[in-house]
Order: structure tokens, then C-alpha cells, then sequence
């Protein structure tokens, strides 16, 4: 029995790991080595990034913001980056939150249920480029990430694998090995109030199926969102299926 998320031990990364091994509805099951999701790649060490050529990562697809970027550039060599910028905006909403009143983790989560139905329904032309990126004949492997590597990032997850057909309790599950997998930033949680570093400092499944609720409430479907947001149509999913799954 496979052991999943397969994930890559990086000293200067964590919650890097494969999208591979997953199996769809209809049985069949997504390719090792061709899809990565992790957190940010600015502390990676030498030996970290000669890792990273010999799992096949060719391309990077960079989530984060200008200014996250501008302070913590990607250690990478020269693999393709592909800036894809989703800026965040949580900062300014817990600021405001902290400066009426208590933040509860009621607050905090409604703050991030909104960041997620941003990212489904305002920032759905960057994972558009993604899934072009995914598209293309030939490419070699693609890893994308964010910061934290579980919010921006962990959308993305959810998309690839809605869109290779796996069922929504796998993807909650690969969504959810972020609150294991990933070490965190231990200088932010001391910089925030312990109910809001809680809250951001893991993945809930009610952040997730905000984001779900909010495309099918707009689009009536997933498989509609797909088509209609992020140029997956029927033909463009069979092609992405054909590259990225195994036969059954």
C-alpha cells in the first residue's frame, strides 16, 4: 500500500510533496514525478535544490505576492519560475479586527472562508495560467507553492485533483497532511495573538469548502468552474487527464 502524500525531505523546505499516487473516480491514478505543491523554497540549502533537479522539477509556479517574494526570493538555480502572484490581504483585515475588539476564532476563521472564496473567485485567472502551464506538450515536471505552502497552494491542490477526477474526500485528505507536514513559522506565531496564530498557522476543512460552496453557487457545478473560469474544457481535461493519469 502506497503511503501518501509522497513527500521530498528538504532541509530548507517542508510540506513539499507529489500530487502522484492519488486514485480518480474511475480508477485510475495520478502520476508520481509530475506535479509538487510546497511552502516556500526562499531557505533552501544546495543540497535541497540538487533534490529538487533530480525529482524533474523544471518549472515553478511562485503563488505568492510582490512583496512576499521581494523579501524572501526563491533559492532555485535556474528553474523556470512563473510568477503567478495571488497578493494576500489577510494582514489588513486581523488589524482591523485587533483594533475594534477581541479577535475570537470565529473572526479569524470568517477571515479565512473570505480568503478562500478570493482565491475561487477573484484570483481564478492565476490558476488558469497554471493549468495552462499543465497543458503544455512535453513540459517537464511543474512544482507550485505559496508561502505556507497550505492556503493559496492548497486551492491549487484541490483544483488539479478536482480536475483529474479524484473524489472530494482524497483532496480533503492531500488539503488536510498540511497540518502534519508542514513545520510552520515560528517567528510569526510569536507576533500574533495565540486564537489567531491557531487559526493561521493550520488548514480546516470549512476553509476549503467555502471556496468549494462559492464556485458552485456561481457556477452550478465544479466541472462548470472549470470550464467557465479556468478554460478546462472538455477537451482540455481530457488532454490534462491523458498526461497526468495512469491507465486503470
Amino acid at each position: 500500500m502506497i503511503d501518501l502524500p509522497r513527500c521530498l525531505a528538504l532541509e530548507g523546505a517542508s510540506n513539499v510533496r507529489d500530487l502522484g499516487g492519488y486514485r480518480t473516480k474511475d480508477g485510475r491514478q495520478v502520476k508520481f514525478g509530475r506535479i509538487y505543491r510546497a511552502a516556500a523554497l526562499s531557505k533552501l540549502t544546495d543540497a535541497d535544490a540538487a533534490a529538487l533537479r533530480r525529482a524533474g522539477i523544471g518549472r515553478v509556479v511562485d503563488l505568492r505576492g510582490g512583496q512576499e517574494r521581494e523579501h524572501a526570493p526563491s533559492r532555485l538555480g535556474d528553474v523556470i519560475i512563473h510568477k503567478l502572484s495571488i497578493e494576500p490581504s489577510l494582514g489588513a483585515s486581523i488589524r482591523d479586527i485587533a483594533a475594534r475588539r477581541e479577535a475570537t476564532d470565529q473572526d479569524i476563521v470568517g477571515l479565512m472562508c473570505r480568503a478562500y472564496t478570493a482565491y475561487a473567485m477573484d484570483w481564478h485567472h492565476r490558476y488558469a495560467a497554471m493549468f495552462a502551464l499543465l497543458l503544455e506538450p512535453d513540459a517537464p515536471a511543474l512544482l507550485f507553492h505559496c508561502t505556507a505552502g497550505k492556503d493559496r497552494t492548497g486551492f491549487g491542490a484541490a483544483l488539479i485533483l478536482s480536475a483529474l477526477g479524484v473524489d472530494r474526500a482524497t483532496i480533503h485528505g492531500d488539503y488536510l497532511a498540511t497540518n502534519r507536514l508542514w513545520r510552520g513559522d515560528p517567528e510569526l506565531k510569536t507576533m500574533l495573538p495565540p486564537i489567531v496564530a491557531d487559526v493561521l498557522m493550520s488548514v480546516r476543512p470549512d476553509f476549503l469548502d467555502a471556496a468549494f460552496a462559492a464556485l458552485i453557487a456561481a457556477h452550478g457545478s465544479v466541472d462548470a468552474y472549470l470550464a467557465e473560469r479556468l478554460n478546462l474544457t472538455q477537451e482540455n481535461r481530457a488532454t490534462l487527464q491523458a498526461a497526468l493519469l495512469d491507465p486503470a
